[in-house]
């Protein structure tokens, strides 16, 4: 199909299902592309035109091959348009990759197909994996935690997985489960398919396939009534792009479906492109009516007749490597087309924006736009409008479905509960004297019941109660394999658990730590009077006597003759009138005012400090001391000693891990046992130390508080959690629960029904262990007052007599060169020395010189 007055001919294969009503509008639009292209460039004599020779792939994909090949061998095409599926598009690529011949194709492809896998492959319609990233946009606003994707069995459909997954790593969403759908599935395969997922909680399914095999999955999946109330469907673009292709019976069978598709701006060039496809198809077809708007499929294949006639057009082909120079001038072709701009980067076409819409009534209606710098919005000329509009979902409903129900089956869910003897505070199962019936209690199933009554939709749950238990593991399996729908109990969470089911955040205190028996510390040693204070203390009270000393010797020494002598008699004076403050025993008299305010606030100082002491050494030498028999787990190691863990619990695993020989294990049971054992010790078949987790040891402490402590370092572990099947939406539900500081109090109080005030026995173990010394903090304050007092005391001293003796002071620093330096010489001299002269005139000194101190 070229001009009458045509330059040199580009043959151009093109190689569809004829067969097929797609395979045939495809080439319809194909042959009005070129048609329409020279319409538009009518001065093209001379020029290069395109000449098509088709071949019938007739679906299969041996015989589009051999098309491809005659095509290329016989025919000479210098490029090939199509095929349409995944299958035919991947084989005969790598035919032209083989033969040098540029293949421009519709089909989705995987992700994978890149130019350096197929350089001369050509995809010219947007990658289906592009999608990815707004499903998880999509999934991310209703905040749907979870969703099953069904997808085609073939390359195709398992190209958007891992796409998928990495796209909703970004959101806090996940794929729990994949359905492969086979391309030839029968209507019981799909049935017993479509059972299965109807048992599953999830009701968030992403349907990623061809139209035609997703028209046959959503037909039978309406009959199976999960187009219903509480149900999300949302499929991909390769049925949003169809839609408007699709049948009434088909449409009706998708009601409430969200899809998206490539948006298309609407154009008069398009409009009217649409209306002369209709008048030529039913040409080229007669007997057909009614034919429906061309979908984006077959605009896409109108652009990429366009791009090869255009490049043809405008570069000139090289008569030796004409493949590389057509491929080299499509992928440099650029244009605005009727399905948005043209252009290749990559040898894939680019799409900046998916149109996303709600199937509802006979066709499709727009709800919202996505783009990936933008984000999903409401309107196309308001970005800044975000979200999606109305949406009718399944069953006609216009808020947003939970996106899981708690029950596939509508019956209560399955809890099951393990029966043990021993800890019965945390699990206790009972027996009705009158009906037999089973009656569960403790802290777990309290604690449980809290978080049910306080989740925003009402859960019917039943207690199931095992008795035969070869190990919580045997009873975890059991939810794993989803005969159970969770476990409540004392479980621990693990590494290797959590491989099989989803725990909640623990509900309790984590950690191991080890218990110990106490002994009476009979020793008391010839230094224990220095333990009631810290050496901190002893250090800064010594200091502070001196000071105290030496502030009322530098303001009385002037004035009063208790203070002078040699100096060391002066030097005495100091320690012993510092020191007999201790016990209130100065007998010198003080003069000046100044030194009686600093002798005042030391001795306050001085009656609280000797009163704390008296108090703290009267404690000690009376109140019976306690001390572990163990302190630490190096010196368990070290002496050999036995140590004891709960039976079937995962302790013995962490004690082998820190070194422990399994022959110094031994196993207990109850809370009985542990204390036995403990009182044995290890030289009489008992154990030096119980390791367990920290609500066991609660549970031991609150029954024999007396005699017993935890010591060591406690090490970080899972704690508890409630169990249930790994993709279960409860999980993150309970798991917020928890953490409401509303549940959190009502949780503290169900600990103290179940274990009492453990707590503040182990406090008091503490206690007697290590009983409180004295240190500076608490006296800092006392010491802060005496100290400023003294300080002060002193600098007024000091500068009543710098002003008194200024005179001479100055008189006897003129004489000297350096008038500073003397004068401070002179000054401290004369602070040293007597009151010269007016003593010994007024005998014991003037009222006015006993003012100067």
């Amino acid at each position: 199909r070229c001009p009458a007055a045509a330059g040199a001919v580009v043959r151009v294969g093109v190689v569809l299902d004829l067969t097929s009503d797609a395979g045939r509008k495809s080439l319809t639009c194909i042959s009005m592309a070129l048609d329409d292209f020279y319409s538009a460039h009518p001065n093209s004599s001379g020029r290069m035109h395109l000449s098509l020779s088709v071949g019938n792939s007739r679906g299969d994909v041996v015989t589009a091959a051999r098309a491809a090949e005659d095509l290329i061998r016989n025919n000479r095409v210098q490029a090939i348009i199509g095929p349409q599926t995944s299958a035919e598009a991947e084989f005969i690529a790598y035919l032209g990759n083989h033969t040098l011949t540029p293949v421009l194709s519709l089909a989705p492809v995987s992700a994978a197909f890149v130019p350096s896998v197929a350089p001369f492959f050509l995809h010219t319609a947007p990658i289906d994996s592009s999608q990815a990233e707004l499903a998880g946009a999509i999934l991310d606003m209703f905040r749907w935690q979870t969703a099953t994707l069904v997808y085609e069995d073939s390359a195709y459909g398992a190209s958007i997985l891992p796409e998928l997954v990495y796209a909703l790593q970004g959101y806090n969403t996940r794929v729990i489960t994949y359905v492969a759908v086979p391309i030839d599935a029968t209507e019981n395969y799909l049935d017993t398919l479509v059972y299965n997922l109807k048992e599953n909680s999830t009701r968030v399914f992403i349907v990623h396939m061809l139209p035609d095999l997703a028209a046959h999955v959503f037909q039978r999946v309406s009959v199976a009534n999960m187009m219903s109330d509480g149900y999300v469907w949302i499929a991909t673009a390769s049925i949003g792009s169809a839609v408007d292709s699709l049948g009434a019976d088909r449409i009706d069978d998708m009601q409430g479906v969200v899809t998206f598709r490539p948006y298309v701006q609407s154009t008069d060039r398009l409009t009217n492109f649409n209306s002369r496809f209709k008048e030529r198809f039913q040409q080229e077809n007669t007997g057909i009516r009614n034919v429906p708007n061309p979908s984006i499929l077959l605009l896409w294949a109108y652009d990429t007749a366009w791009s090869l006639a255009a490049a043809v057009y405008k570069y000139k082909l090289s008569s030796s490597t004409p493949g590389r120079t057509l491929l080299g001038a499509v992928l440099n072709t650029t244009f605005d087309g009727l399905a948005g701009r043209f252009r290749l980067v990559n040898g894939q076409l680019q799409l900046s924006t998916y149109e996303v819409v709600n199937i509802i009534g006979k066709g499709a209606r727009t709800v919202g736009f996505w783009t990936p710098e933008s984000g999903i919005f409401k309107n196309f000329k308001d970005i800044n409008e975000k979200g999606l509009k109305q949406i009718l979902w399944p069953g006609d409903l216009t808020v947003a479905p939970r996106g899981w129900d708690v029950s596939s089956t509508r019956r209560p869910l399955r809890v099951i509960v393990p029966s043990r003897r021993g800890f019965n505070q945390l699990v206790e199962v009972s027996y009705s004297p009158t009906t037999s019936t089973p009656i569960v209690t403790g802290y777990c199933i309290d604690v449980f019941d809290v978080l049910m009554n306080n989740l925003p939709y009402p859960v019917a749950y039943q207690y199931v109660t095992f008795t035969d238990i070869r190990s919580y593991d045997s009873l975890l399996s059991l939810v794993y394999e989803k005969r159970a729908d969770a476990m409540v109990g004392d479980t621990t969470i693990t590494t290797n658990r959590m491989d099989k089911v989803a725990f909640t955040i623990p509900f309790t205190d984590t950690g191991l730590s080890m218990i110990v028996v106490l002994k009476k510390d009979s020793s008391r040693g010839m230094w224990i009077f220095l333990q009631p204070l810290t050496s901190t203390l002893w250090i800064t009270s010594l200091a502070f006597f001196f000071l105290t000393g030496f502030v009322v010797w530098a303001i009385e020494h002037r004035i009063n003759p208790e203070f002078r002598g040699t100096p060391w008699q002066q030097a005495g004076i100091i320690f012993y009138f510092a020191f007999s403050t201790l016990v209130f025993s100065h007998k010198e008299k003080l003069e000046s005012t100044l030194s009686r305010l600093v002798v005042i606030v030391w001795v306050f100082v001085v009656l609280v400090l000797t009163s704390s002491y008296t108090a703290s050494l009267t404690s000690m030498l009376t109140v019976q001391r306690l001390q572990p028999t163990v302190t630490s787990v190096q010196d368990l190691l070290r002496n050999g000693d036995y140590v004891g863990y709960q039976r079937g619990s995962a302790v013995k695993y962490w004690l082998e891990e820190m070194g422990f020989h399994h022959k110094n294990m031994l196993g207990y049971g109850t809370v009985e046992e542990y204390a036995e054992a403990l009182q044995r010790g290890s030289d009489n078949g008992g154990v030096s130390a119980i390791f367990d987790e920290s609500p066991y040891l609660k549970i031991f402490l609150s029954k024999y508080c007396e005699g017993y402590t935890m010591v060591g370092p406690t090490y970080r572990l899972g704690g508890f959690g409630f169990a249930f099947p790994i993709g279960s939406p409860m999980v993150h539900d309970v798991s917020q629960v928890i953490m409401t500081p509303a549940v959190q109090e009502q949780m503290v109080q169900i600990e103290r029904k179940w274990f009492g005030n453990s707590g503040a026995c182990e406090s008091n173990s503490g206690d007697n262990i290590n009983s409180s010394r004295l240190g500076f903090s608490s006296f800092s304050g006392l010491f802060l007052i005496t100290g400023l007092t003294s300080g002060l005391a002193l600098l007024v001293s000091l500068s009543i007599f710098g002003y008194q003796k200024r005179d001479k002071l100055r008189a006897e620093a003129s004489r000297t060169r350096s008038i500073s330096l003397q004068w401070l010489h002179t000054w401290i001299e004369r602070l040293g020395r007597k009151q010269e002269g007016e003593h010994d005139r007024d005998g014991h000194g003037s009222n006015q010189l006993q003012e100067d101190g």
